[in-house]
């Protein structure tokens, strides 16, 4: 059996490698899109088990990229956590009622909590 398949949406590069370094080091599998269009195309492409995604990205904005996700029947089902600089009670608001599982603000401390949650969404990962 494999392990959890996680896609990390983020156009900021020291946070996808310090996320993807910590799930990967917890057994997850984790591939990256650096911008809105990479990572619905690579939803489509990859189906994972779980989708990171920021809301400031290039091509396709975040919330847009969830609306996509969740209006589509292929990708509803995919638990949606938000990893974001923006952090006003409207944008999580808006993130939870499009879908989002989760709302984390970007910090320092995050990886630790992001693979708790994953865990969470996904269980372990198989040996």
């Amino acid at each position: 059996m494999s392990a959890p398949r996680i896609l990390y949406i983020e156009d900021e590069k020291f946070f996808a490698d310090t996320i993807e370094r910590a799930l990967k080091a917890a057994g997850y599998e984790v591939r990256q899109a650096r911008d809105g269009a990479a990572g619905l195309a690579a939803v489509s492409k990859w189906q994972p088990n779980l989708i990171l995604l920021d809301l400031l990205l290039p091509q396709i904005e975040g919330f847009e990229v969830l609306r996509r996700l969740k209006t589509d029947m292929a990708t509803q089902k995919i638990p949606v956590v938000v990893l974001s600089n923006l952090s006003s009670p409207e944008d999580v608001r808006r993130a939870a009622e499009l879908g989002a599982k989760h709302f984390f603000v970007k910090a320092v401390s995050m990886p630790t909590d992001i693979v708790a949650i994953v865990r969470t969404l996904t269980g372990p990962p198989h040996p």
